[in-house]
């Protein structure tokens, strides 16, 4: 197997969580799973030092200890998009850092979910986005996509960007699921204007919180209401 990245339409909408859910899910059918976080900002301070939170989120799904210089080898202080955060702070963002540290991880899983920052155009370098990191570690992406009313909008431009940029894109998942008529329209409608599969839809768990560390029922969740089989067979092909 290989390496799947986990980006999305923006911001807060459960990238961590539900990165999170599927390395646990994978765990449990007994693969080797990694999990990385490339670049974090808005990184939080321990003993005066940086960490990433989300990075500690995704390990603790998947009872994994590697190095924390491979599972986050980018960390900043400013919740900024990446570039201008960098910027602020006199560093760069270093993509052949990345690129070794993932390979380092690939050669010790089976897979290893990686998981963007902000959604698919936001820029870790001037001219350098997400999407170009996805392009550069060769591997497909999963789009996470809110539920609710304008998600058809966001969606539809995040997969076309990923198009046109060359990624291979293995479908959508919709998170927070709460109800209602946009909410139940909404995955027929992006799964025609897209010509991908909704591959889950994830309900509101109010017990998920990634800054207190609580995974609620995120692995169950994803289990459940996520094809995981899917996924699997299509990522094995590569």
């Amino acid at each position: 197997m290989t390496g799947i990245f986990i980006t999305g339409t923006d911001t807060g909408i459960g990238k961590t969580a539900v990165a999170s859910g599927l390395a646990g899910a994978f765990k449990k059918r007994g693969y080797r799973v990694g999990v990385m976080k490339p670049v974090q900002s808005g990184a939080m301070v321990r003993n005066g030092k940086l960490y990433s939170q989300d990075a500690e989120f995704l390990m603790k799904a998947v009872d994994k200890h590697d190095e924390p210089e491979l599972v986050c080898p980018v960390l900043l202080r400013e919740a900024l998009a990446p570039a201008v955060a960098a910027e602020i702070e006199g560093k760069t963002v270093d993509i052949g850092l990345i690129k070794n540290a993932y390979l380092q991880l690939e050669k010790h899983h089976d897979i290893v979910i990686v998981e963007g920052a902000g959604g698919i155009a936001v820029p870790l370098r001037k001219r350098f986005l997400i999407s170009d990191l996805i392009t550069c570690l060769g591997i497909p992406a999963i789009i996470i996509a809110r539920s609710g009313l304008g998600t058809i909008n966001h969606t539809f431009l995040t997969i076309e960007h990923a198009k046109h940029t060359g990624i291979r894109v293995l479908g959508t998942i919709l998170n927070n699921y709460r109800g209602g008529i946009a909410e139940e329209t909404n995955p027929e409608v992006i799964a025609g204007l897209t010509g991908l599969p909704i591959l889950g839809i994830i309900p509101h768990d109010p017990a998920i919180n990634v800054e207190s560390g609580s995974c609620g029922n995120i692995v169950p969740l994803v289990e459940k209401n996520v094809d995981l089989e899917k996924i699997i067979s299509c990522v094995s092909i590569q």
